[in-house]
């Protein structure tokens, strides 16, 4: 069965992790993927460790940040500041539907690979540059990175404890989520070249989809005048939806309603704070807060997580524990759901990968390629557009391929 996009070519000009993730998602659901790389020393996060995937000698080869966002992808070598490396570029654009960018502004205009160029080329490509400013504004031209976004986007204003300094989101989120929009903008304009035969340019920023990304955050000061403030791990508008000491951890709670608040308090023994008039309602419990929480934690701390699961399991109130990323992996959940994907490496040994959490009925996410050795594809690829071995071995010899 192939996947929903099986019919198009990508070419990912990117490094490091927003492109390269927009990239893989797109070949998770059936796309051919060629991962244009500098000679030699190719994407910076191959060298990003430890931990490195190890070969079948027990030697460090390949970062797991690598690996962890180059599934389904082909590698291929191309010098770009090389006339003949353009040339290559320019060839296989001609063949391709998407290219997917992260250069700084202009970069890729010194070597005529710009979307104007290129477009002149293929006026049906989709051209997706991922910037951290986008390609417009003051900031258009400054290098934007993943914690840097995160805090002038507003995000690690309302990250952290209320007496804590700022801190920033455990995983880089404004890439990832940069990532998700790039895609979503590619599919909506392959929609409208197949309607028009048009190409476009998607121009995609780290900061405006952080500030986009913060949803009721953003909606509170815009409607309350006033910007959110670090309340830890509590929710600003539902109370309580929090973490809780217990006697040997932590817990989750989330209670959406005033029907699973009186829940909550029946599964804690305390049916009367479900009755006291300053908590019947969520309006109110976000109001007095203060007031209600301390006596929630207090009854909470004298029981363990185990004891407080099955508790709300048993009420039908949200909840749930704070796991490791390793407790993740091993939950029933995550096994049933099969999250880990182990593939098969050139280096002669597997390689896990966390899967695509698309789920598709009818075409469904497919697992073909483990993340590339370092311009392992590069005769397959050029091969495919006409260049013969003996030409190959002079580009080779020129420095323009590796």
């Amino acid at each position: 069965m192939t996947g929903a996009l099986s019919n198009l070519r990508v070419l990912d000009l990117s490094r490091v992790l927003a492109g390269p993730w927009a990239g893989q998602i797109l070949g998770d659901l059936g796309a051919d993927v060629i991962k244009v790389e500098r000679p030699i020393t190719g994407d910076d996060t191959r060298s990003w460790g430890p931990p490195y995937l190890k070969d079948k000698d027990g030697k460090d080869r390949e970062a797991a940040y690598y690996l962890g966002a180059n599934r389904n992808k082909r590698s291929i070598c191309v010098d770009l500041a090389h006339p003949d490396g353009q040339a290559i570029i320019r060839n296989l654009v001609a063949k391709s539907d998407i290219l997917i960018e992260n250069y700084k502004l202009g970069n890729l205009a010194r070597f005529g690979l710009d979307y104007e160029s290129l477009s002149a080329i293929n006026p049906g490509l989709v051209y997706c540059s991922i910037t951290g400013f986008g390609q417009s504004g003051p900031y258009a031209d400054q290098a934007g990175y993943d914690f840097i976004v995160q805090g002038l986007s507003g995000l690690m204003s309302v990250t952290g404890k209320p007496d804590g300094p700022p801190t920033k989101v455990g995983a880089a989120v404004a890439d990832l989520t940069t990532a998700m929009y790039g895609v979503i903008g590619i599919l909506a304009a392959l929609r409208h070249r197949d309607q028009t035969g048009e190409g476009q340019h998607v121009d995609m920023a780290l900061f405006d989809t952080q500030m986009g990304w913060l949803a009721n955050q953003n909606m509170n000061y815009l409607i309350g005048g006033e910007s959110p403030k670090r309340i830890g791990n509590a929710h600003l508008n539902i109370v309580p939806y929090q973490d809780f000491e217990t006697s040997d951890g932590y817990i989750i709670v989330c209670v959406g309603n005033d029907r699973q608040f009186k829940r909550f308090c029946d599964a804690l023994g305390a049916p009367e704070l479900a009755r006291n008039p300053s908590f019947e309602t969520n309006d109110l419990r976000v109001r007095h807060r203060d007031l209600l929480v301390p006596q929630l934690a207090e009854i909470i701390r004298r029981e363990s997580t185990e004891h407080w699961l099955s508790k709300l399991l048993a009420v039908n109130v949200p909840h749930g524990p704070i796991n490791s990323i390793a407790q993740a992996f091993a939950d029933p959940q995550a096994r049933f759901r099969q999250m880990r994907v182990d593939m098969a490496h050139p280096l002669g040994v597997d390689v896990p990968t966390v899967a695509c959490p698309i789920h598709l009925s009818k075409t469904p996410v497919s697992y073909r390629l483990p993340p590339p050795l370092l311009g392992a594809d590069s005769d397959a690829i050029l091969e495919e557009i006409g260049i013969d071995e003996a030409a190959r071995a002079s580009l080779r010899e020129k420095g323009a391929i590796g």
